[in-house]
Parts: C-alpha cells; sequence; structure tokens
C-alpha cells in the first residue's frame, strides 16, 4: 500500500480530531469573546461530559438509545452545572481576570475529584450507537467516525446561526463589546454571563458525547482538551468564531498526518510551535481584533 492510502487515512482521523476539537474549543472561545474569562475548568466539563455519557449509557439498555438520551442530556447537565458555578463563584469575584482564573482552577480540581470519587480511577468504554464499517479499496473504516464529523459539524452551525439570527445571539454580542453600555440598556448582563458560560461547557459536553465510543471515559482525560483548545483558540485569535474553527481543522488536519507518519509527540510539539510563532508574530492571532 502506497503513500495515498495512509494519506487518507490521517487525514480521515485528523478530520474526526478537528471535529471534536473545534466543538470544545468554541465553547472556550465564547466564554472568552463574551465574558473575558478564561476558563481553565473547560476541559473538566468535557470530562464531566463523557462520563455522564457513560452513566447514561449503564442506565439505558440499548446503544443507541442510551447514546442519544446522553446526548440530549449530558450537555444540559454539565450546562447548569457551569451555570451554577457562574453564579455562585464567578460572578461574586465580578469576573476579575486575575480571580477567575484561579477560581476555574479550583472548579476544575472540584470537578476532577468529584469524578474520581464517584466514578472511580479506572476508564470505562462506551458503546458507539452503530457499527456500520465503510470499505475503501485499501482500508475499512468506522462509519461512526464519520458520523462524528456531520454531527460536529450540524452542531457549529446551529452555533453560528443562533450567534448570528437570533435575539439572544444578538444579545450576548452585544454584551461582548461593552458590558456596562448593554446593561445601560436594560440587557441583564448576569444572566448573559450564566448563559454563555453554560453554553460552553455544553458545547464539551457535547464533544465528550461524540467522542467517547471511540476514546474511554476517565476522569484525567480533559487534560488534552484543554491544552488543544486553547491553542486552537491563541492561533485563530481570542474570540473569534471564525478563527477557532479554522485553526481546530489545521491542527487537526497535522495531528493526524503527524503522528500517522511520524510521531504524536511531534504532532503536539509542532503545534505548540505555532502557537509561540502567533504570540510572536500576531499576538492577536490568525483572525482575531487588534487590540
Amino acid at each position: 500500500m502506497g503513500t495515498g492510502p495512509f494519506l487518507l487515512l490521517a487525514s480521515l482521523e485528523g478530520m474526526v480530531m478537528a471535529a471534536v476539537l473545534a466543538l470544545t474549543a468554541v465553547g472556550l472561545s465564547l466564554t472568552f469573546g463574551v465574558m473575558r474569562v478564561v476558563n481553565v475548568a473547560h476541559g473538566e466539563f468535557f470530562m464531566l461530559g463523557a462520563v455522564l455519557a457513560w452513566v447514561v449509557a449503564q442506565a439505558v439498555p440499548s446503544a443507541p438509545l442510551g447514546f442519544v438520551a446522553a446526548l440530549i442530556l449530558c450537555p444540559l447537565v454539565v450546562g447548569a452545572v457551569a451555570a451554577l458555578a457562574d453564579t455562585a463563584i464567578l460572578k461574586r469575584l465580578n469576573y476579575d481576570p486575575e480571580a477567575t482564573i484561579v477560581a476555574t482552577i479550583g472548579i476544575s480540581y472540584i470537578l476532577q475529584q468529584g469524578a474520581l470519587s464517584f466514578f472511580g480511577p479506572d476508564a470505562r468504554a462506551v458503546e458507539a450507537p452503530f457499527s456500520l464499517r465503510l470499505q475503501f479499496p485499501w482500508f475499512g473504516y468506522s462509519g461512526y467516525k464519520l458520523f462524528v464529523v456531520v454531527a460536529a459539524g450540524l452542531v457549529l452551525l446551529a452555533v453560528w446561526l443562533f450567534m448570528t439570527r437570533s435575539r439572544a445571539g444578538l444579545v450576548m454580542r452585544a454584551t461582548q463589546v461593552d458590558r456596562n453600555t448593554a446593561r445601560a440598556f436594560g440587557i441583564n448582563v448576569d444572566r448573559v454571563y450564566a448563559g454563555t458560560f453554560a453554553l460552553g461547557a455544553a458545547l464539551a459536553a457535547v464533544a465528550a458525547v461524540l467522542i467517547v465510543p471511540i476514546q474511554q471515559a476517565h476522569y484525567l482525560m480533559g487534560h488534552d482538551p484543554l491544552l488543544l483548545s486553547f491553542i486552537v483558540v491563541i492561533i485563530g485569535g481570542l474570540g473569534s468564531i471564525r478563527g477557532t474553527l479554522i485553526a481546530a481543522l489545521l491542527i487537526g488536519l497535522s495531528d493526524g498526518i503527524i503522528s500517522m507518519f511520524f510521531t504524536p509527540t511531534l504532532a503536539k510539539i509542532v503545534a505548540t510551535l505555532a502557537v509561540a510563532l502567533v504570540l510572536v508574530f500576531r499576538p492577536q492571532g490568525l483572525f482575531g481584533a487588534r487590540a
């Protein structure tokens, strides 16, 4: 088998990673863009979504029904936890940038240790909702992985429509521009911030539910999504959804191809080097607005 089939396989794997990474990173980008909060707990919201997906899958005997139930319930539960954290902690800190970083670090430890206590230290597998396998001339490929790409694309499209076409999205963008002016026009900024924090966490949970049949649910699985999401958001531009999507595609495809032909470690080195270059030559990111 020549290089072409390997490149195709690597690109497919990269697309799956890019799709999941885009969902996770868009949630992080929304949180920073609207609230100016660097959410260090974002990876643990991802982990919580995966853990809850396993819990739901165990409670529902049918794999397809369990997956659908997890895809609906887990983002709602994680979003509710995030909204509670925002109201109980971040709001009381008046969203001070330094204080919220420390606070979200504390939230991440609470979530991680809570998952360890109730879920245990073992990795748990979640069955995919279907086992379709597509046969290429050179290899077979999981139909579920392609479903992940399509599903992530549809969710991202829904987020874009929500932000650009709905009244709630308009309110969020108005608050992003100037929260004091938005408050003067009667916008409940505290409710907008709680909703934004919940939406960002819910998107991470959707990504986790989609990926957990491919990986496994584990209480430490939030580290890599958090790191890669920060890489994507920095490269794309803080608060820029378009930049986040493009950066996620670039990082996902490069990771898949480099990991296939070289090593996964080299892929992470290249991504980190890309962040360093962006910070040196274009600190606002590829598509971020200059401060």
